[in-house]
């Protein structure tokens, strides 16, 4: 699996419209979002946009602002998180694959979700590339990976017995080994609270480049995440990458605590994505909004950094990196 920031031929993307994810009103401000991501995306690679019918197409249309780059496919989906069910691209020399997962709605949490397993497969066969079919339950978010064979995940996610209760952890590095090439995987312990996807990694720790890990951390001793992202941080601290050198580690502040009435939502600046062009940043209306950019932006000179506002996003319990899906060139 190639490294996020190598280069893309597309970046996917599905079009917003689930009801209980993004009710009215919030809706509204989603598809603002989405039209700023497409927008900055293709500035520097194909953007392919699915829809679940030529009437949304035609009304996606109307809101771009300029098309070029930009492809639709009426492919109908439940909801948006392709990064977690669409396939998962992999790359030998010059040849590209798909390797399709199984998506179980992050444990069987979410019934209407679960057809979204078939969509991903359709995304693959778009794709036009070789297909491989693991057979084992992984969603996308919940692995991050530096292109040289070193795989950061939790073992809140991997490891927990909604998904593969049948699988060891050894068995799971094996799968990862075999369809990802992973020789090395860094277990972190939970994510942060509020993420229904149990502790998916692109909330807390994400790389920048082959050894260097953007870790988030909490500054206030009071808040939840505090000593959550302590031990990972101090877990990363300990590890090694796949020749056994220490990682270079750099703190990624949090962003404010933002609540709905049910529950905390799960707002991150870990959950950046890295196009070609640019690199798309959460921001959520709050002090460490441009110190995030700013440490985002050390590590990707010729990039341009753009802040994408994800509060009505992380309403549906998810961000930036989770909508998208890069397939590789």
């Amino acid at each position: 699996m190639p490294a996020e920031w190598k280069r893309h031929e597309a970046t996917w993307l599905a079009w917003p419209k689930h009801p209980d994810t993004f009710p009215k009103g919030i809706l509204e401000d989603v598809e603002d979002v989405y039209v700023k991501m497409v927008g900055a995306l293709a500035k520097g690679e194909k953007v392919n946009v699915l829809v679940d019918d030529d009437r949304t197409k035609k009304r996606v249309l109307s809101m771009l602002r300029d098309r070029k780059n930009v492809f639709f496919h009426n492919l109908r989906t439940a909801d948006v998180w392709i990064r977690d069910y669409g396939p998962i691209f992999i790359k030998s020399k010059s040849n590209i694959a798909a390797v399709k997962w199984i998506f179980n709605a992050w444990g069987e949490k979410w019934d209407d979700l679960k057809p979204d397993n078939e969509s991903g497969m359709e995304v693959a066969k778009l794709s036009d590339c070789k297909i491989f079919e693991p057979g084992i339950i992984l969603e996308g978010g919940s692995i991050d990976c530096n292109g040289l064979g070193t795989c950061l995940t939790t073992k809140q996610c991997l490891l927990n017995k909604n998904r593969n209760h049948q699988l060891s952890k050894e068995h799971i590095e094996s799968y990862l080994r075999d369809y990802l090439g992973f020789t090395n995987v860094t277990w972190l312990n939970e994510g942060i609270v509020g993420d229904d996807t149990d502790g998916h990694i692109d909330d807390i720790a994400r790389f920048v480049n082959e050894n260097t890990i953007l870790c988030a951390v909490e500054q206030s001793a009071g808040d939840e995440n505090y000593e959550i992202l302590k031990t990972n941080f101090e877990l990363l601290e300990n590890a090694k990458d796949q020749d056994g050198n220490s990682f270079e580690l750099m703190e990624l502040p949090m962003p404010r605590k933002i609540e709905i009435p049910e529950r905390r939502l799960p707002a991150s600046y870990a959950n950046f994505y890295i196009g070609n062009a640019t690199v798309l940043v959460p921001t959520f209306k709050d002090k460490n909004d441009e110190k995030a950019m700013s440490i985002i932006a050390e590590f990707f000179p010729s990039r341009e950094i753009v802040g994408i506002p994800s509060e009505a996003l992380v309403y549906g319990y998810g961000g930036i990196h989770c909508v998208t899906q890069q397939q590789p060139l």
